[in-house]
Formats: C-alpha cells, structure tokens, sequence
C-alpha cells in the first residue's frame, strides 16, 4: 500500500520550486526577516563569545549617519546606548555603556523610517498605488539610491552593495546546493522578483520616462532591493506596516542567544507631541565597547538564515546543529479511490489534502505527521474507519498504529522517500564533514555545505526511525487488539479474558 501515499519535497511553507505562484504568496507579504546587516559572510558559531570590539580606523558612512539622526533628534551621545561602528564581520552596533536586559538600546521615530507613507509623500507616490508595499518601497529605494542628492542619502550610503544571500550566488555557487530545499527556494524566488519587475516596467517605468529611466530600474537592481528589504526588515514592521528603519538594522545576529524573538517593539513616545517609534530592547547584559547583538529568530532553521541573512549557525566541535531542518510534503493522491473521505477527514482536523512538517535534526517525526500518514495509507479491511460513524474518533484512532499492513506502508514510504530524497544530493555527510573541516573553505561554499549536510542529516534519522519502526512491527499494539482492550476482552499481557467466550461463540480470533 505505500503506492497510497505521495511524497512531495517543497522549500519552505508558501514556496515550493514547482510552483512559482506559492512564491509570490510568500514574497508579497515579505515575511518577517530580522534585521541583518553582511558586507561579509560568516558562518555563526554555536555559542560565541562576546567582543569588545576596538576600532583604529573611522567608519565615514557610519560617522554620517549618526550625524544625519542627531540632526533629526533621533539620537544623541548622551542618550542613546548604542553606536554605529566596524566590528569584526563588518558593520554593527557598539555598546557606548553598561547595558543590562531589558535596556532602551535606541528610539527612531516614524518619521524616519522608510515604508509605505514614505512612498507616498515621494515624487513617486502617484504611480505607486496598488502595488504591493514591498515593490512600492523597492521602487523608491531604486530610485533614491540613484540620486546623489536624496534626502535619504546617509541612509542609503550605509545599505551593503553586495548582498551575500544566496539569491545573488553565481550558478556555480548554486551548484553547490544541488539537492537541496534551498535551491528551490532561491530560484522561486528570483523567479517571483523577475515577473514582479517585468510587470512593473510595463504598467510603471516604461510610461513614465521622464521619471523612471529605465536603465537604472533592472532586474538585478529591484532584486537587491527586494534582498535589503528580506535582510533588514522586522516584526512588527512587516506586511502592509512593511518599514526599513536606520541604525536600527545594523544588529546583528549572536548564534545562541536564548531568546525567543527579536527584542523590537512599536510604541508610542513624547510628552507633549505624541509619536510613533521602533523602541529596540537589549537581549541581554551588555559592557561598554562589546557589540550589541539578538537573535534573528530561534525558530529560523539555517536554510532560513542563509536565504535571508547569508550566514548559517554549525557548532564544528559537536556537529550538531538544532538549526538542520528538512520541511516534508505529504499529499493523499487524487487518485485513491477514498480521496473523499480522506479528505474529508484531514479537513475536520484543520488539514487539506497536501501538509506539510517541519522535520528537526534530534526530534524525529513529530506525532501529527504519523497520523496523517496513517490515514493517506488507510484502506483494505481497515477502510472501516473512513465511515461516517467514525468521523468524530477516527483521528483519535490514527494518532496511534491502526494495523500492521498500514504501519509498514508508511515505514515503506518512508524509508524509500529518504533515501531517493539523499540520492538527489551531490555529496555524502561524510564528505560534507571533511568540508567543513577546512578553515580555507571559501564562506559561501560552507553556507550550502552546512545547510546541505544539515538536510541529510535530518533525513538520515528519519530514515534510521522508520527502519526501526519496521523491526518492531510485531511487538506494537493495533488497532483490533486497543478496541478488545476497552471491552475487556483483552488482560494486561494481551491475554484472551474469560469474557472473550460467550455462548461458546469465539470473539478472539
């Protein structure tokens, strides 16, 4: 029966490499991406230690935008807690005093942030209604970037030229993901940004030339847009509150740090005039001269990181990594003849034909994936439980094996789902290891080699789970023998009880 079950391997939830219109679900909101800011790349130990970052030469850009927010009342040497500065992967935020958790670290008003109203009081306001938030802002950031004399131009002078997620890879550094769910995810991508500003060009920059030239508004320009606005922007400024907003993107991410979320708040502050602001919080303790960090976002695994931020975490004492995910697609196939029911069914449980699971490095299948795995394989005598007088239990029934025939459909499935999911790789883990072993190894060679080693990882374990799943088939409790347990027909030791025999009828088979 493992014919039943269809095994799909899609990129992240809303993008899948073969369907770029789930990419444009995804992209168009821009999905919440802590702030980042790489004019190198690096890959994020496990728990590093804090620096105190001592700097011989001056930071001009940094210099100016600090100057540019001081005159905008934005900052000042005396009150806020933080400056800019060159720390030892590139530009960050410098501790200018003792800080503890919980501290104001900085306060930027509304007005200097970069989002949709701030489009809209632009030269361009008139030609970006109804474009999404994320194009409006690309297209002002296109533009502003081009104009020597935009108001916005400290700001703009400080955003890295070159972006290092591998959206900008070459493809024989994309050679290097062969395999892997990130590919897929880069290429949807880049596809959704191609269709976006091919559109855009004709209904915007192409009729209004005055305005737009057009050699200036390129594919490669709004797609390093479309990368500062995924590596620089945070919850809450997401969505239609979309929102870049100076100094406050220049903290970077400290692998380890065990917090939950980025520490940004919106909030209101003044005492006589009343604005709005992006209050950032310390994550933690923080000494004069060590540079301020947080957390992107514990739950990002490092396909994540790198797609948004160029960086991934690896831990090369241990190899272990709680960040190696491997997202799985499981569809119940149109094609099976109970499709209806099954259906059905996933739906009453808040599921649709085609779900997919977060599979983490350490924690095998989760429970809810082996249910539903139960029911994309039912069928033959245990069809049963597809009829209506089980609609309200049968979920409760799948949670736990129903039959031996349908246990190791799913083990079958699934062990022959991972191993043609490690075949499509170009590498084995051990030759992913020795990599990675190499100090010389160019950055975003280890990006795709950490994030492609991580994946098989994850699938190696499933693998390894449902193999021995399939050795203890025979000790595992179904279905049948549940059910003659709860009428009492069944003792402790799976015994047939004297109730078993009723008017010399045999109930136990």
């Amino acid at each position: 029966m493992a014919q039943a079950l269809i095994w799909a391997m899609p990129v992240f939830p809303c993008l899948s490499s073969s369907s770029t219109s789930s990419a444009a679900a995804a992209a168009a909101s821009l999905p919440a991406s802590p702030l980042h800011h790489r004019s190198s790349l690096r890959t994020a130990r496990a728990l590093p230690t804090l620096l105190t970052i001592t700097t011989s030469t001056t930071d001009i850009e940094a210099e100016a935008l600090w100057t540019w927010l001081a005159q905008k009342g934005a900052v000042s040497d005396e009150a806020t807690a933080v400056r800019p500065a060159c720390v030892h992967h590139g530009r960050g935020l410098l501790a200018h005093r003792t800080i503890s958790q919980g501290d104001e670290l900085l306060s930027i008003p509304r007005k200097l942030w970069i989002n949709l109203e701030t489009v809209k009081a632009s030269a361009i306001g008139r030609f970006c209604e109804g474009l999404k938030p994320w194009v409006a802002i690309a297209l002002f950031l296109v533009r502003e970037k081009a104009q020597s004399n935009s108001s916005w131009r400290p700001y703009l002078d400080i955003l890295p030229q070159a972006l290092d997620s591998p959206l900008f890879w070459s493809d024989e550094e994309l050679a290097e993901l062969q395999g892997t769910q990130l590919l897929g995810s880069t290429l949807g991508y880049r596809e959704y940004v191609e269709s976006e500003v091919n559109e855009l060009f004709d209904k915007v920059i192409k009729p209004n030339p005055d305005l737009f030239d057009s050699s200036l508004f390129t594919y490669d320009a709004f797609l390093w847009a479309f990368g500062i606005l995924r590596s620089r922007t945070f919850a809450p400024l997401t969505g239609d509150e979309l929102a870049l907003v100076p100094l406050a993107d220049l903290v970077n991410h400290l692998a380890g740090l065990e917090v939950e979320k980025p520490c940004w708040e919106k909030t209101t502050a003044g005492i006589f005039t009343r604005q709005e602001v992006l209050l950032m919080r310390a994550a933690k303790t923080f000494h004069a001269g060590q540079e301020v960090v947080m957390q992107y976002g514990k739950s990002k695994n490092n396909a994540q990181l790198a797609l948004d931020y160029g960086l991934v975490e690896y831990d090369a004492f241990s190899g272990s990594n709680n960040r190696d995910s491997f997202m799985l697609t499981l569809e119940i196939p149109k094609s099976d003849r109970l499709f209806d029911d099954k259906l059905d069914i996933a739906q009453l449980n808040g599921l649709d034909s085609s779900v997919y699971f977060d599979l983490t490095r350490g924690q095998g299948p989760p429970e809810s994936m082996l249910t539903f795995l139960r029911l994309t394989a039912l069928g033959g005598s245990d069809a049963f439980l597809l009829e209506a007088l089980f609609r309200n239990t049968v979920w409760d029934h799948l949670s736990s094996p129903v039959s031996r025939d349908n246990e190791e459909s799913i083990c079958e499935a699934m062990i022959e789902g991972c191993k043609s999911a490690l075949y499509g790789y170009q590498s084995t883990v051990e030759e992913d290891l020795l990599l990675l072993n190499n100090d010389n190894l160019d950055p975003r060679t280890r990006i795709a080699v950490v994030v492609r080693q991580g994946e098989k990882c994850v699938l190696q374990e499933v693998q390894t789970w449902f193999e021995a799943r399939m050795n203890e088939l025979d000790q595992l409790e179904y279905y049948a023998e549940r059910r003659l347990r709860d009428l009492g027909l069944l003792d402790e030791k799976g015994n047939m009880t004297a109730w078993a025999r009723v008017g010399g009828m045999e109930v136990w088979n």
